[in-house]
């Protein structure tokens, strides 16, 4: 009896999966708008840095996470994640993308979601798929945010890293991969099948 075929998909979540980035989204939730936007306001030097391509998307994305998140509790956040996760994230998705993922799934392929995204609003959406995620964790000490990365951001060359520490890619017989920003595009150098801003 010949064996099936291996699978991996690959999928970015922000943009590619979503019609906005989850990011801004999920500090709105947990903060409220106003001081949602007095942290812009706040870092908007760092943000600006980051337009004029002076400052790296990973120290200025880190700069922002410190300003709202930092001190907080592990705990609490991860709560807000869920609750984002439940309430929220179904009204970003696109429906291209979400049937896509899902005929994966249904096709028995091993389905991962690769994102610079942080797991504590990602995973519980994720789990409740039955996919697999690879993602931006942020650091605690004794249950306390902080503010930093918990190793790098998962972000462009990192993708490909961890992607291949957790996938060794010569077990599978295909890759799919979809993504919609260069910080996708070394992802999307691994597949067999690429797929860039697919479903817009």
């Amino acid at each position: 009896m010949q064996q099936s075929s291996r699978v991996l998909a690959l999928f970015d979540f922000d943009g590619t999966l979503t019609i906005q980035d989850s990011l801004p989204a999920f500090i709105q939730f947990v903060v409220g708008k106003p001081r949602y936007w007095m942290g812009l306001i706040y870092c908007s030097p760092t943000l600006l840095g980051y337009l004029l391509g002076w400052i790296d998307n990973n120290s200025a994305k880190e700069k922002l996470l410190a300003y709202f998140f930092k001190d907080m509790k592990l705990a609490d956040l991860q709560a807000q994640g869920v609750q984002f996760s439940h309430k929220i994230i179904p009204k970003m998705t696109r429906p291209g993308g979400f049937e896509r993922l899902n005929w994966h799934l249904k096709q028995g392929h091993q389905v991962v979601i690769v994102s610079a995204s942080a797991d504590i609003w990602l995973k519980p959406w994720v789990d409740t798929l039955g996919a697999d995620l690879i993602s931006t964790q942020l650091e605690n000490f004794n249950g306390i945010l902080t503010g930093k990365y918990h190793g790098k951001n998962c972000h462009g060359e990192e993708k490909v890293t961890r992607i291949g520490v957790q996938y060794p890619l010569d077990q599978f017989d295909e890759i799919y991969a979809y993504g919609d920003s260069s910080g996708d595009k070394p992802m999307l150098a691994l597949a067999h099948h690429a797929f860039y801003k697919p479903f817009r």
